[in-house]
This record gives structure tokens, C-alpha cells and sequence, in this order.
């Protein structure tokens, strides 16, 4: 059984930070690659970032101030999210998938298997 449980989210002012946590079991985690989305309340969900072995992508909004990575001896995916925005705030949820380009990686569609999320509050 694959299990995606992400962690991290919590409560932060803005120009905080905070590391989010995605820890996969049930599947071969150096076989896969990571996606990372968020949903906003009342908007669709959008991709923020993703990562190959070692390429990433990240979305323009959150370029220069978010970090993907992942340590595959743990099979754990990490986002580090730095200088946040109230319009950060999100439920941020991780997928895995293989076999895609970081450019299709943006769609939710090529992911296979999907993390319940945690909830990023950024307010002052």
C-alpha cells in the first residue's frame, strides 16, 4: 500500500518560513519523482514545485524563495518555504509519479499517488 503523509504546516508570520515533510512508503522512493501542489481556499489546485533525481522546477510565484529537495536513504521529499507571503497560505499537498518530464510534471494528471496534505497559514 503507498502512503504519502506529509508534515510541517502550521502557523507562521509573513517573511517566515517553514519545511514541509513528505514521507513515502510502499514503492521504490529513488524510482519516483515529486511533485509538490497547494490549494487555496475557494481556487483550484496549482503546482509549486517539483524534482527529479536531481532537477527541479519550481513555479514563478514561488521562485527564489522556495526549495525542493529530497533524501532518498529516508524516502522523504522536502519543500522549504522561506520568506512567505499571505498568499502563500494553502493546504500543500506532495504526489509522486515517473517517467514525465519536469515540464508535464506541472499537470496534476500524470501523478499517481497523492499525500492528504497539510495546511500552511501565513497572517499576521
Amino acid at each position: 500500500q503507498v502512503q504519502l503523509v506529509e508534515s510541517g504546516g502550521g502557523v507562521v508570520q509573513p517573511g517566515g518560513s517553514l519545511t514541509l515533510s513528505c514521507e513515502v512508503s510502499g514503492l521504490v522512493f529513488s524510482d519516483y519523482d515529486m511533485g509538490w501542489f497547494r490549494r487555496a481556499p475557494e481556487k483550484e489546485r496549482e503546482f509549486v514545485a517539483a524534482i527529479k533525481r536531481r532537477p527541479t522546477d519550481y513555479a514563478d510565484a514561488v521562485k527564489g524563495r522556495f526549495t525542493v529537495s529530497r533524501a532518498n536513504e529516508k524516502n522523504t521529499c522536502y519543500l522549504q518555504l522561506n520568506e512567505l507571503k499571505e498568499e502563500d497560505s494553502a493546504v500543500y499537498y506532495c504526489a509522486v509519479t515517473r517517467f514525465f518530464s519536469l515540464g508535464r510534471m506541472r499537470g496534476t494528471d500524470v501523478y499517481e499517488y497523492w499525500g492528504q496534505g497539510t495546511t500552511v497559514t501565513v497572517s499576521s
